[in-house]
């Protein structure tokens, strides 16, 4: 059966750390965090693993504390004007076997108070897996069409991230996928309200979603020669 992984004590903390965004503060209330928002995270990583390898024999749930799915709560704060050395939000993504070797498109969580969501893509990818993805459209909308514009995907997901003002340099502006072509990010999502994050609906939800999202991430590796 499934069970609940985060509950109202995780959104407490992710909030007082967004009243509360120091060192200080953080030091005295960690264990609050790996009780409250790493620890379940983390179970929620390993039981996803089963499911997502049905979904993709070659993306990875890995549960190590650190260098596997979940996102530090360290911020990179180098070259940032935004100096607050936490994020108030805990997030993970399943990503590619070859990861390393090749840009490759991830499926995601995201638990923050006010703005929960579940999706996958690209975001911000580099300039040469960027150049990949608009190629492929080009060459292959209709598979993109199926992918990303049928009822059931259109139902679920908004696209997210920045887009061209003009067509990129080198295609045809009267191309049917334009707006996808401008796009700098290929990144979809679906929000929901902490009572599901606090529910035990939540890793069948995952699932579901990652499911639904899986034919635009086909195409994204795909477009970088990787297999799904």
């Amino acid at each position: 059966m499934p069970s609940a992984y985060f509950t109202p004590a995780t959104f407490k903390f992710l909030r007082a750390l967004a009243r509360n965004n120091n060192r200080e503060w953080f030091l005295k209330h960690k264990a609050e965090y790996e009780r409250d928002v790493r620890d379940p995270f983390l179970q929620l990583i390993t039981d996803m693993q089963g499911p997502l390898a049905k979904i993709s024999q070659h993306y990875r749930a890995d549960p190590r504390k650190n260098g596997g799915s979940l996102f530090r709560i360290y911020r990179d704060t180098r070259f940032s004007g935004d100096k607050d050395p936490y994020k108030p939000w805990a997030s993970a993504r399943f990503f590619h076997e070859r990861r390393h070797e090749i840009p490759a498109p991830s499926f995601y969580v995201h638990i923050q108070p006010g703005d929960c969501f579940v999706g996958g893509g690209m975001w911000h990818p580099e300039s040469d897996a960027l150049k990949r993805i608009r190629a492929f459209l080009a060459d292959n909308p209709a598979a993109w069409k199926r992918a990303t514009q049928s009822k059931v995907f259109r139902e679920h997901f908004e696209f997210g991230g920045e887009s061209l003002t003009r067509p990129p340099r080198g295609f045809d502006p009267e191309h049917e996928l334009m707006e996808d072509l401008k796009r700098k990010d290929f990144a979809a999502g679906e929000g929901f309200d902490e009572s599901l994050a606090c529910s035990a609906e939540l890793l069948p939800y995952m699932v579901e979603s990652y499911k639904r999202i899986a034919p635009m991430i086909d195409y994204l590796c795909a477009a970088q020669e990787l297999d799904f």
